[in-house]
């Protein structure tokens, strides 16, 4: 399967079906209409967003990397307890936690590798 990076020097994939001067041409409120307008998924209003309840961080971090509490505690040295309450929010990562946290959910790999945990 071929990669597409999209970036500033190639802000789109490549020519395909798509007409990008129609949609470089639409305007927002054209899109908020067409928004409001699809049937199957409504945009929402404040209030039902006020409900959604937030991914808590750590619990975030260890779903994208398909691990368990123990599974993730073991891979970055951390006490399970520890994982279990800040999931929990019984307790809060501290600033040199959330900084370990910031760099586990931007390569996981890289901190399993050098804090002694599994991968390589």
């Amino acid at each position: 399967m071929k990669r597409i990076v999209i970036s500033a020097a190639n802000p789109r994939p490549p020519a395909g079906d798509t007409d990008w001067a129609r949609l470089d041409a639409i305007t927002d409120e054209e899109i908020t209409a067409a928004a409001l307008s699809d049937p199957d998924c409504p945009p929402q209003t404040p209030e039902q967003l006020a409900r959604f309840k937030r991914v808590n961080l750590i619990k975030g971090i260890r779903l994208k990397l398909s691990m368990t509490q123990a599974e993730f505690a073991a891979a970055f040295q951390l006490p399970l307890a520890t994982v279990r309450d800040w999931e929990q929010e019984r307790s809060y990562p501290d600033a040199p936690a959330r900084a370990l946290l910031t760099a586990i959910a931007r390569d996981p790999e890289t901190m399993m590798r050098l804090i002694g945990g599994r991968a390589g």
